[in-house]
């Protein structure tokens, strides 16, 4: 098997946590118009109480994203089977509800299993791939996204028909119950796969993980000249970061490299939010009831929608890679703010009353349009591009977050939107008509492309990048091709952590 095949297929199971995630995005909208969930929970303070439900999940999503940033002690592999054994506790307790109490502590204990799973993957991720194929691999979180958000738009669909009118509850508490299953085999089956040959180096297990670079980049061959030379800068790297104290939190703001890169990874998960998606995904039909569409019918558009989605992320992991961050994100954001302009002028002009079939599916066919380039830009993207900004000493820390950032504006669109279209309707979407032209300014003055950069090239990056992007170019002053060449004409040198700690820190400086 090609190592690019294999890294892929190992990021492909690690993307099961980023599955729960989607499922619970998508399946969440039929939850909560479930007849027997509505007459059960939400008799008194319909839209508040549906908005907690929603707000709750991702409430706990930043707790646990929070948390994920001190896992370092269990490994990558360590802390994503921790996640799934919390997941599947909320899961329970979700399907087992039996007052809204119940709902709001389910969803909050599922979200704080995501909240680990989604900063984790994609640190697993990125930790595991090649730099040339580094996109591909962790913009797999959100396609896997868009599969869970598939399989549970068609599950609630599909309960939805078959119990609407019934009282049944077996209409929501299938949908909730099915999430647990992708959970209880990602934790089962976690440690069959390689841990991250960075954590390794960084916890003294150096032979291990240049065992595990050979196996993923080498068919196991420990003298292969690339995984020696990836495995000097890790090492180079680590060694530097191992002559400063512990990182903490607040090594984040110290210093203007670090500070540069947080700003950058909370304005790439804020923005991700803001585009509004999250307002899409969680209220479809009240969104698409707006203009007269029915609720059966709305069901079925938003699983159109998820299909749609996976559409996008698809295309994004083909062309991540070739493209770049840079373009994908500013491009994205742009159309994202056309759709939402034509989007709030059909609901202005054709309300509710209005049966006007050209403007619903003109409505509808935006809404899918939108999520495409939703999931072929911003949406894998906010996640791939923290996990590559950061060394290893910072990158949990720096991961978290942003994480944390994202399931806090996360909340707050959740909390806000059902209020929002009830109380102002059409007037709802200037705030994300807005925000998309302001995100596409920002990434063009300020985000630099990652592309094919070793993930040990980010400090040099941020020292020496200027802070306004256009017209400027960089290149890393050391390459691990040129390394490799080195090492395949003159041999290996040994073991760069003892080079640095006899002082000779030419290693360190090209890798930092």
């Amino acid at each position: 098997m090609k190592s690019g095949v294999y890294q892929f297929l190992v990021g492909c199971f690690a993307a099961l946590g980023s599955f729960l995630f989607g499922y619970d995005l998508g399946v969440i909208a039929e939850v909560v118009i479930s007849d027997d969930f509505t007459n059960r929970f939400l008799q008194t303070n319909g839209d508040s109480r549906s908005g907690t439900v929603v707000a709750l999940f991702t409430a706990g999503c930043f707790c646990g994203a929070f948390l994920a940033s001190f896992s370092d002690p269990l490994g990558r592999r360590g802390a994503i089977l921790t996640a799934c054994c919390i997941f599947v506790v909320g899961g329970i307790i979700q399907t087992a509800g039996v007052v809204i109490a119940m709902l709001y502590v389910g969803r909050l204990v599922a979200g704080i299993g995501v909240g680990i799973l989604t900063m984790i993957i994609p640190i697993y991720q990125a930790e595991l791939a090649h730099r040339k194929i580094r996109g591909k691999i962790t913009s797999l979180q959100q396609l896997f996204n868009a599969l869970g958000q598939i399989f549970a738009t068609w599950t609630g669909y599909g309960c939805y028909m078959t119990w609407v009118g019934t009282g049944d509850s077996r209409e929501w508490r299938i949908p909730l119950a099915i999430q647990m299953i992708p959970a209880l085999f990602l934790g089962a089956l976690i440690f069959l796969f390689p841990e991250s040959p960075r954590w390794l180096c960084d916890h003294d297990r150096a032979d291990r993980g240049l065992q595990t670079l050979a196996e993923l980049h080498a068919h196991g061959d420990t003298n292969d000249p690339y995984v020696l030379a990836e495995y000097d800068l890790i090492l180079a790297q680590i060694a530097e970061e191992h002559s400063h104290k512990k990182a903490t939190y607040l090594d984040l703001f110290r210093g203007w490299p670090n500070v540069r890169r947080s700003i950058l990874t909370m304005a790439i998960q804020v923005s991700c939010q803001m585009t509004g998606v999250s307002a899409i995904q969680y209220f479809s039909p009240q969104i698409f009831a707006q203009i007269g569409i029915s609720t059966s019918l709305s069901l079925l558009f938003q699983a159109v929608n998820a299909i749609v989605a996976l559409l996008g992320s698809a295309t994004c992991v083909m062309t991540v890679d070739r493209i770049g961050r840079r373009p994908l994100e500013i491009y994205g954001c742009a159309f994202l703010c056309v759709t939402f302009i034509i989007n709030a002028a059909i609901i202005k002009v054709f309300p509710t009353t209005s049966n006007n079939t050209g403007a619903h599916w003109a409505f509808v066919v935006l809404t899918w349009l939108f999520n495409y380039v939703f999931f072929l830009t911003s949406g894998p993207l906010s996640w791939a591009i923290p996990a590559e900004l950061f060394g290893t000493a910072m990158r949990l820390k720096g991961v978290s977050l942003g994480a944390m950032a994202s399931f806090a504006s996360n909340t707050m669109i959740g909390q806000v939107t059902p209020i929002a279209i009830s109380a102002i309707g059409w007037k709802y979407y200037i705030v994300f008509i807005v925000c998309n032209l302001t995100n596409a300014l920002f990434f063009w003055a300020f985000l630099p492309e990652t592309k094919g950069l070793n993930l040990e090239d980010m400090d040099e990056l941020f020292r020496q990048h200027p802070v306004f992007v256009p017209g400027s170019k960089w290149f890393p002053s050391s390459h691990v091709d040129d390394e490799a060449q080195e090492i395949a004409k003159h041999g290996h040198k040994g073991n760069v952590a003892a080079t640095v700690a006899e002082g000779t820190v030419d290693y360190v400086e090209r890798a930092a």
